[in-house]
Protein backbone atom coordinates (compact mmCIF):
# COMPACT_ATOMS: atom_id res chain seq x y z
CA UNK A 1 0.00 0.00 0.00
CA UNK A 2 1.08 3.54 -0.54
CA UNK A 3 0.44 4.67 2.61
CA UNK A 4 3.48 3.27 4.46
CA UNK A 5 6.70 4.47 6.14
CA UNK A 6 8.63 3.19 3.22
CA UNK A 7 6.75 5.43 0.85
CA UNK A 8 7.91 8.32 2.87
CA UNK A 9 11.80 7.37 3.14
CA UNK A 10 11.49 7.05 -0.45
CA UNK A 11 9.94 10.24 -1.10
CA UNK A 12 12.34 11.88 1.36
CA UNK A 13 15.04 10.03 -1.21
CA UNK A 14 13.71 11.43 -4.60
CA UNK A 15 13.48 14.93 -2.90
CA UNK A 16 17.29 14.88 -1.94
CA UNK A 17 18.61 13.21 -4.86
CA UNK A 18 15.85 15.19 -7.29
CA UNK A 19 16.19 19.04 -6.04
CA UNK A 20 18.83 19.58 -3.65
CA UNK A 21 21.72 18.60 -5.89
CA UNK A 22 20.89 21.53 -8.32
CA UNK A 23 20.72 24.00 -5.33
CA UNK A 24 23.61 22.76 -2.90
CA UNK A 25 27.23 23.23 -3.94
CA UNK A 26 29.53 20.33 -4.20
CA UNK A 27 32.58 21.78 -4.11
CA UNK A 28 34.49 25.30 -4.54
CA UNK A 29 37.67 25.13 -6.74
CA UNK A 30 40.75 26.78 -6.39
CA UNK A 31 39.73 29.91 -8.70
CA UNK A 32 36.48 30.55 -6.49
CA UNK A 33 34.21 28.80 -8.92
CA UNK A 34 31.45 26.34 -7.31
CA UNK A 35 30.60 23.59 -9.37
CA UNK A 36 26.87 22.14 -8.98
CA UNK A 37 25.56 19.21 -10.02
CA UNK A 38 24.21 20.52 -13.60
CA UNK A 39 27.81 21.69 -14.11
CA UNK A 40 28.70 17.98 -14.60
CA UNK A 41 26.43 16.28 -16.89
CA UNK A 42 26.31 13.02 -15.67
CA UNK A 43 26.77 13.50 -12.28
CA UNK A 44 23.37 15.00 -12.68
CA UNK A 45 22.21 12.02 -14.85
CA UNK A 46 22.74 10.10 -11.51
CA UNK A 47 21.19 12.28 -9.26
CA UNK A 48 18.02 11.74 -11.80
CA UNK A 49 18.01 8.49 -12.34
CA UNK A 50 18.33 7.72 -8.77
CA UNK A 51 14.81 10.49 -8.31
CA UNK A 52 12.93 8.28 -11.11
CA UNK A 53 14.06 5.66 -9.39
CA UNK A 54 12.94 6.06 -5.81
CA UNK A 55 9.22 7.66 -7.57
CA UNK A 56 9.18 4.36 -9.64
CA UNK A 57 9.78 2.54 -6.29
CA UNK A 58 6.97 3.69 -4.90
CA UNK A 59 4.38 2.37 -7.38
CA UNK A 60 5.92 -0.95 -7.09
CA UNK A 61 4.08 -1.60 -3.56
CA UNK A 62 2.43 -4.17 -5.21
CA UNK A 63 5.34 -6.08 -5.60
CA UNK A 64 7.34 -5.92 -2.98
CA UNK A 65 10.41 -8.18 -4.11
CA UNK A 66 10.67 -5.82 -7.21
CA UNK A 67 10.43 -3.09 -4.48
CA UNK A 68 13.79 -4.07 -2.79
CA UNK A 69 15.33 -4.70 -5.75
CA UNK A 70 14.81 -1.16 -7.25
CA UNK A 71 15.89 0.26 -3.84
CA UNK A 72 18.90 -2.05 -4.02
CA UNK A 73 19.66 -0.89 -7.82
CA UNK A 74 19.23 2.68 -6.64
CA UNK A 75 21.57 1.96 -3.17
CA UNK A 76 24.03 1.20 -6.37
CA UNK A 77 23.90 3.98 -8.29
CA UNK A 78 23.90 6.56 -5.24
CA UNK A 79 27.19 4.08 -3.56
CA UNK A 80 28.93 4.87 -7.55
CA UNK A 81 28.12 8.42 -6.65
CA UNK A 82 29.70 8.63 -3.41
CA UNK A 83 32.66 6.72 -4.59
CA UNK A 84 33.41 9.55 -7.28
CA UNK A 85 32.62 12.24 -4.64
CA UNK A 86 35.55 10.62 -2.48
CA UNK A 87 37.90 10.70 -5.13
CA UNK A 88 37.06 13.85 -5.85
CA UNK A 89 37.62 15.35 -2.42
CA UNK A 90 40.77 13.54 -1.95
CA UNK A 91 42.34 15.28 -5.33
CA UNK A 92 40.87 18.68 -3.96
CA UNK A 93 42.84 18.22 -0.83
CA UNK A 94 45.45 17.71 -2.18
CA UNK A 95 45.93 20.95 -3.85
CA UNK A 96 48.74 24.04 -3.25
CA UNK A 97 45.55 26.48 -3.38
CA UNK A 98 42.83 26.31 -1.19
CA UNK A 99 38.94 25.01 -2.10
CA UNK A 100 36.37 24.08 -0.32
CA UNK A 101 34.19 20.70 -0.02
CA UNK A 102 30.32 21.12 -0.50
CA UNK A 103 27.54 19.87 1.36
CA UNK A 104 25.86 18.39 -1.41
CA UNK A 105 28.76 15.97 -1.31
CA UNK A 106 26.47 14.14 1.25
CA UNK A 107 23.35 14.16 -0.62
CA UNK A 108 24.31 10.12 -1.42
CA UNK A 109 25.09 9.23 2.25
CA UNK A 110 21.68 10.59 2.69
CA UNK A 111 20.41 8.52 0.23
CA UNK A 112 21.56 5.44 1.34
CA UNK A 113 20.52 5.49 4.63
CA UNK A 114 16.92 6.14 3.58
CA UNK A 115 17.17 3.82 1.37
CA UNK A 116 18.48 1.10 3.81
CA UNK A 117 15.55 2.25 6.12
CA UNK A 118 13.26 1.82 2.94
CA UNK A 119 14.46 -1.59 2.85
CA UNK A 120 14.07 -2.35 6.20
CA UNK A 121 10.29 -1.49 5.82
CA UNK A 122 9.79 -3.35 2.95
CA UNK A 123 11.38 -6.76 4.43
CA UNK A 124 9.19 -6.23 7.37
CA UNK A 125 6.18 -5.91 5.31
CA UNK A 126 6.75 -9.52 3.27
CA UNK A 127 7.77 -11.13 6.50
CA UNK A 128 4.33 -9.84 7.81
CA UNK A 129 2.62 -11.11 4.73
CA UNK A 130 4.88 -14.37 5.07
CA UNK A 131 3.57 -15.08 8.15
CA UNK A 132 -0.17 -14.58 7.88
CA UNK A 133 0.04 -17.15 4.56
CA UNK A 134 1.51 -19.63 6.87
CA UNK A 135 -1.79 -19.27 9.22
CA UNK A 136 -4.17 -20.13 6.29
Amino acid sequence: MIQRIQTVYLILVALFTGALPFYLTLWTGSEGNTFFAMDISWVAFIFAASSALALITIFLFKNRKNQFVFNRLNMILNLFLLGFFVYRSLNLSGETSVSEKGIGMLIPVFSIVFLVLANRAIKKDEDLVKSIDRLR
